[in-house]
């Protein structure tokens, strides 16, 4: 199989994990959570139960493509650097159990509205595991994005920008989840709302990339 073929197979599996991403952590909860009113996203939940369903198993189908992720892209980026690989490897296979521990708690809430015993305190409950384990996903999500976009710097079979993007992306991440613990006022910094920027521009950026034109067999071009 050519390398361009591989990079396609992985960009697919790449554009599976972002619309699924979207979906489920981005669009349903923008349905069904009212931040700081249990009352409201239960009552939400309770009325689009079957959006909150497909949420929840979108976000299993996203662990999925995630998992399958990194095992697509070291095939034709491994040469370039294996320790890294493995580590890339490492950091996604590991984050897919915490993952599907915060989606655990919606589930358990999904059942107790099936069952029409869901009270107000489930959602806090629930919603504050799920905060818990997706918080430490986070970490695995940006601690990813190193490893990747080192090799894709390295081997240039993604255009070396976009590679630049994911490691600046990584570290933002990461200054995002940290940067509350250490620096006060953190989240009122006026660069706080971009700093996960060029993770989104390198990820998207490199999923599009793969889709269309594969990945190249040289580690020459920019």
């Amino acid at each position: 199989m050519s390398v361009s073929t591989q990079g396609r197979i992985a960009g697919f599996v790449y554009l599976g994990l972002v619309v699924t991403g979207i979906f489920s952590l981005a669009y349903a909860p923008s349905q069904l959570i009212a931040p700081d009113d249990p009352a409201t996203t239960l009552a939400n939940m309770q009325e689009q139960f079957s959006l909150f369903l497909a949420m929840i198993a979108g976000g299993v189908i996203m662990a999925a493509f995630f998992l399958v992720l990194p095992f697509t892209l070291s095939r034709f980026l491994s040469v370039y650097g294996k320790n890294a690989a493995r580590l890339m490897i490492l950091l996604v296979v590991v984050s897919i159990p915490v993952t599907l521990l915060a989606l655990l708690q919606y589930g358990e809430l999904a059942l107790t509205i099936a069952n029409n015993t869901a009270q107000v305190e489930d959602v806090g409950a629930a919603r504050a595991g799920y905060r818990h384990w997706i918080t430490v996903s986070t970490f695995f999500w940006g601690a990813w994005l190193a490893p990747y976009g080192w090799l894709v710097l390295k081997s240039g079979s993604i255009p070396r920008w976009l590679g630049a993007m994911l490691l600046i992306g990584s570290f933002g991440y990461l200054a995002e989840l940290f940067g509350p613990m250490f620096i006060p006022h953190f989240d009122e910094l006026p660069f706080v709302d971009y700093v996960t920027k060029p993770a989104s521009i390198g990820e998207i950026g490199s999923c599009l990339w793969l889709v269309v034109f594969g990945a190249r067999a040289s580690n020459s071009g920019n």
